[in-house]
């Protein structure tokens, strides 16, 4: 009997030794999936910036800049001063004030329905187009952006108003922009 309890101890020990085996995944993706991702966001995009074109061409009164960024714009209001050539850069903070509305011109958010806004360039959360957008206005100018979706609140949208890849068209007054030692000193100022 001991020697049956000896010999089943041992065989236990010994099947307890064995390495554990790779468990291998059921199934292997190739990354194919991805692919067909990309490919249907490459066409979204291109839908959308062939609209916004369509869009752009049909309003022939209104003289239209691409940026380098990839929307388009134009001024409503344009500083005619030639002292006025500051633009904000990192860190700058600006104060202004913006609208959305459709590509087509039907209001989403009305000018007044966002409160005045104070912004630090590229140090808070603002949706791309319009933290890019900012960058390349003076104080005291007017300027409508058109953004494709992915510039814009892209996928989720803006959970409000703005839904699931939906291009926008934002009218933006900057009023001021405090350069980044100005507001540093006056922060310490106070």
């Amino acid at each position: 009997m001991k020697k049956f309890l000896f010999l089943i101890v041992m065989a236990i020990a010994i099947v307890s030794c064995k390495s554990p085996e790779a468990r291998y995944p059921v199934s292997q993706s190739s990354g194919s999936y991805i692919d067909q991702s990309v490919e249907k966001n490459r066409e979204m995009i291109a839908q959308e910036e062939n609209y916004i074109k369509q869009v752009m061409g049909e309003n022939t009164s209104t003289e239209y800049i691409t940026s380098a960024d990839g929307f388009w714009y134009y001024y409503n209001n344009k500083t005619l001063d030639s002292l006025n050539t500051e633009t904000p850069e990192f860190g700058d903070i600006v104060t202004f004030d913006y609208s959305i509305s459709t590509i087509e011109g039907e209001a989403i958010y009305a000018e007044g329905d966002k409160p005045t806004r104070e912004y630090a360039i590229d140090r808070e959360k603002l949706f791309t187009g319009l933290r890019q957008g900012l960058k390349l206005m003076k104080e005291g100018e007017t300027v409508t952006f058109l953004f494709p979706s992915h510039k814009a609140f892209g996928y989720y949208g803006d959970q409000e108003r703005i839904g699931s890849n939906k291009p926008i068209s934002a009218k933006v007054t900057l009023h001021s922009i405090k350069e980044e030692e100005q507001s540093n000193t006056e922060t310490k100022e106070q």
